[in-house]
């Protein structure tokens, strides 16, 4: 007995890329500090106190990373209120008309022990490219409230007069009140989101 062959469909097999977890900033548990020389002598040290964002991260796939901080300039402390009003004023952060800078990452990669996360910070309605050396990311622990957290450390190092702070004043030894050169250092927490 002859069987008629028959056409067999072979539908493609579709396969999903597994999804990144995310994970909330914590920002009791953070810190976003920077310092600038001042008067050639010394680090000036600040904080910002208030700050939010999400990252997606998977340490299996750390290039799949994605960063998006957002931090409340207003918040900003160097423990002298004095100077905090004039960094808040239009010579420096212009909180008035813009209260909030933004990172948002464009590509991670890894670094050694560590990753380099590129992104676009925007201070002032001015963006420019920014690097960030992450180190010390801990392996995700259970706290005793049976959230999930991870934490990092990262720095990177910006010009202040490439985002419109270019206020200074010439000092009678010679040299600049305020530096250009500021380095950024953080400190975050993660919780997972689901």
């Amino acid at each position: 007995m002859n069987v008629p062959a028959t056409a067999t469909t072979i539908s493609p097999v579709t396969v999903s890329a597994p999804e990144v977890p995310r994970w909330t900033l914590d920002a009791s548990h953070s810190h976003v500090a920077f310092s600038v020389r001042h008067m050639m002598i010394s680090n000036v040290r600040g904080e910002f106190q208030k700050l939010a964002g999400e990252v997606s991260y998977d340490p299996l796939r750390p290039e799949a990373s994605r960063v998006a901080v957002t931090i409340d300039v207003a918040s900003l402390n160097t423990r002298d209120e004095k100077r905090d009003a004039h960094l808040r004023s239009a010579d420096f952060f212009d909180v008035e008309h813009h209260p909030q800078m933004t990172f948002l990452s464009r590509g991670v990669a890894r670094r050694g022990d560590g990753l380099e996360v590129v992104g676009d910070l925007t201070i002032r309605g001015t963006t420019r490219e920014v690097t960030l050396a992450v180190e010390e990311i801990t392996p995700e622990h259970k706290d005793p409230w049976g959230s999930r957290r991870i934490g990092a450390s990262a720095r990177g190092k910006i010009r202040r007069s490439d985002f419109g702070m270019r206020w200074n004043a010439a000092l009678e030894t010679g040299g600049m009140l305020v530096g250009d050169d500021i380095t950024i250092q953080l400190e975050v927490e993660l919780v997972r989101a689901g």
